[in-house]
């Protein structure tokens, strides 16, 4: 009976774990192409999502630096309760006393209350002028950071989607050998039971076949890696699936870009170019600034008031006494030992430092260009040349078997043939992989990426 109860408990619980796997939701799923990919990541990734709150938090800062100049309004209320009502003392002479003498007075009362208004308005300030540009330009700055975060985060995701698709290729050359091999690993098999061929020969073929299929294992986990890679640089999560629709043939390739120029309008595509004329942009405003203190300033203010007083407290809001003013401040700076003088002169530096900065880029930009045009064109020659050498590596093979079949060649060759076919494979996927990372590298360096 206890036997029969542990049976039936074991059965419950496989059939509601069976039910659970049931109605777990599948996994969603996505076929995107490259543009797909990219798009996803601007709404996904988290780099891009802190950059757009960045551009925000630089818009709520212009509005902040905006505030400073509107007018500024503070009230107050306050209630006093003197439990010893302070004493003054008064000469006596006033009242008739001895020379030398004091009267203790008390002047007050126990309770005193008041509620007032301040007001202050700035009429001109160079210092808050010159800030508020200052605010605008760090707004274009942050504006110009998201586009930068963009830019790299599509580099990357194209590097990564195109690492999948070369990885694919990949699979599909190893497919294609190993059923090669096979079939010339079974009929070696066969002219071996017959007595045409050595044992040797077939454990060569052998050898190379477990090779190959070790060979095909491996890739096929590096494509799972490079699948979540390409998952993690678009800020998809992991788990999800996802299907490519863009084939390696879609791709174009220009071979023709050894004629492409630089024209003087190249550094402006680059965000890297854009960013430090910002930043010099800054600096002019900084040194605005630190000029400015050297104006005067001019403020209004104003104030309104009610206050109570009274011994009872019951009865300290029945009488009242306002006050009201207003008024203007003029300020002028004189002399403060000079420190005005050297906070301009260290501005200044600033200045000339980002000036120096964006020679030096403009520089930078057309090296990386001129080595980025000089790097894909010398992978188009070698991804044309490797696709030549998979040629002959297979006419090679192909030569190799019917001389060996006709008793004319050895086994040997024809094994040094298809390791041929095999390095030549591996030649042509490094390359295909090069030149299409050194395509994505040559669009970022023109600026073509934005």
């Amino acid at each position: 009976m206890k036997n029969l109860f542990l049976i039936t408990a074991c059965l419950t619980f496989f059939a509601g774990a069976a039910r659970a796997q049931q109605a777990a939701p599948p996994a969603q799923s996505y076929s995107f192409t490259l543009a797909d990919c990219i798009n996803y990541a601007y709404e996904h990734q988290d780099s891009v999502l802190n950059a757009q709150l960045d551009v925000k938090s630089a818009e709520y800062q212009v509005k902040e630096t905006t505030g400073i100049g509107l007018p500024q309004i503070n009230g107050s209320a306050s209630l006093q309760d003197y439990l010893k009502i302070p004493t003054t003392l008064i000469p006596g002479e006033a009242f008739g006393q001895p020379a030398g003498t004091f009267i203790p007075i008390k002047f007050g009362v126990k309770y005193q209350s008041s509620v007032g208004l301040d007001v202050n308005q700035i009429i001109f300030d160079g210092k808050y002028l010159v800030g508020l540009q200052a605010s605008k330009t760090y707004k274009e700055l942050s504006q110009r950071s998201l586009t930068r975060t963009k830019i790299q985060t599509n580099v990357s995701v194209s590097k990564a989607y195109y690492q999948v698709l070369v990885s694919n290729e990949q699979i599909k050359l190893l497919d294609a050998n190993i059923a090669q091999l096979k079939q010339q690993f079974d009929q070696t098999t066969a002219q071996n039971k017959q007595g045409f061929v050595e044992k040797i020969d077939v454990q060569r073929l052998e050898v190379q076949y477990n090779n190959l299929v070790t060979n095909r294992e491996n890739t096929l986990s590096l494509l799972a890696l490079n699948y979540e890679m390409l998952k993690f640089q678009m800020g998809m999560p992991i788990g999800r699936e996802l299907v490519l629709k863009d084939k390696l043939a879609d791709v174009k390739l220009d071979e023709n870009v050894a004629e492409t120029t630089v024209d003087t309008a190249f550094y402006h595509n680059r965000i890297e170019f854009n960013l430090l004329e910002t930043a010099n942009k800054l600096n002019e405003l900084d040194l605005k600034r630190q000029k400015s203190q050297f104006l005067p300033s001019l403020s209004a203010f104003g104030n309104t008031s009610v206050a109570f007083q009274n011994n009872a407290f019951g009865s300290l809001y029945n009488d009242n006494f306002p006050a009201t003013y207003i008024g203007i401040k003029l300020n002028v700076p004189i002399f403060n030992g000079f420190q005005r003088k050297y906070q301009v002169k260290q501005s200044e530096i600033s200045v000339l430092k980002s000036q120096n900065d964006i020679i030096n880029a403009k520089n930078g930009l057309t090296l990386q260009a001129n080595y980025a045009k000089v790097t894909y064109t010398n992978g188009i020659h070698s991804l044309n040349n490797q696709k030549r050498n998979r040629e002959l590596a297979q006419e090679v093979l192909r030569v190799s078997k019917i001389k060996y079949e006709q008793g004319v060649g050895s086994s040997i060759e024809v094994t040094q043939a298809q390791t041929g076919v095999e390095t030549a494979d591996n030649d042509y996927i490094k390359a295909l992989y090069d030149v299409l990372i050194n395509k994505v590298n040559l669009n970022q360096a023109y600026g073509r990426i934005n």
